[in-house]
């Protein structure tokens, strides 16, 4: 064991007093001096206490007597070296993820396979969900149209009007051909609205 003057960081001054040298913290302060006896070991220094029983456990061998490393096949002696050092919880604990890993790979498996799998169209057609989704859409399609139509219509009004008033002068080719088409627009709304009316 080094004595206290050869240790890092413990200086010896004139007097032959041992003492730690001041030092600047993290945070720009200061630490003052200190002085230490003789047999000073600092806190970092200290071997951390181990009871017998851990002392004995660590120095126990992983296999049981007799065994080589060579006699085991490579995973059970993976297996052994990390279930030696668990406790009897730690060990249920292993199993459980173990089992319930092995659970889940036949289900995944399935989502795959079912994932890959295609109905093809006439077993979709036939089924009464598939029918009852169709009917719902076939509702919403007329309603969305006259909805977008009816939007169409707002701004080719709005688009007229500016050019009448003058605050368009130059209208582009594009916004004329959108003018032109007000009347199928209008026809086509009168169609929708007559169909709703139907249903």
């Amino acid at each position: 064991m080094a004595t206290a003057a050869e240790r890092q960081g413990v200086v010896k001054d004139e007097e032959g007093n041992l003492f730690i040298p001041a030092s600047q913290r993290p945070d720009g302060s200061w630490r003052k001096a200190r002085r230490v006896k003789d047999g000073y070991i600092p806190p970092e220094e200290v071997p951390v206490y181990e009871s017998k029983g851990t002392h004995w456990s660590k120095s126990k061998p992983s296999l049981p007597p007799g065994l080589f490393v060579e006699d085991v096949s490579g995973s059970k002696a993976d297996d052994t070296q990390q279930t030696i050092g668990m406790s009897k919880s730690a060990k249920k604990n292993a199993k459980r993820k173990e089992k319930k890993k092995q659970q889940q790979e036949p289900v995944s498996s399935l989502a795959n396979a079912l994932e890959k799998t295609r109905l093809d169209n006439q077993s979709e057609a036939g089924s009464p969900k598939a029918n009852e989704a169709k009917d719902a859409k076939v509702m919403t399609e007329p309603a969305k149209k006259l909805k977008n139509l009816k939007k169409k219509l707002r701004q080719i009004n709005e688009l007229k009007a500016k050019i009448d008033s003058g605050e368009l002068v130059n209208p582009a080719a594009e916004q004329l051909e959108k003018v032109a088409k007000k009347h199928e627009i209008v026809g086509e709304i009168e169609d929708l609205e007559l169909e709703l009316m139907d249903e």
